[in-house]
């Protein structure tokens, strides 16, 4: 890619990560109401989002072979407890990953 290239790329790049950003607060401004569908995505769609995401990680998870998915399981209950125990999603995320993969590193 030309300088020309990379520069209109960057400058797409941050123009669609800015229009994400604002349009929500465009569209729907502090002095009419948000639609009630509007809400529910709001209310459900984020554990939606994690179901799938933990359905994807766990798709080639093989029990019958290997370390029979230990590791996974050991990490899904470790971010599950810290997260019910603590409520902090970046601390829950973290040790969770951290003690996968360290469970995969030593066992």
């Amino acid at each position: 890619m030309t300088l020309t290239q990379q520069i209109i790329t960057i400058g797409l790049c941050i123009l669609g990560t800015m229009t994400t950003h604002f349009l929500p607060f465009i569209i729907f401004s502090e002095n009419r109401k948000t639609p009630e569908f509007i809400q529910y995505i709001g209310k459900y769609l984020p554990s939606a989002v994690f179901g799938m995401l933990i359905i994807y990680c766990l798709r080639n998870v093989d029990v019958l072979h290997g370390t029979h998915g230990l590791p996974e399981a050991v990490s899904i209950l470790i971010t599950t407890l810290l997260h019910i125990w603590k409520r902090n999603m970046f601390l829950s995320i973290a040790a969770g990953t951290i003690s996968y993969m360290l469970l995969l590193h030593f066992l």
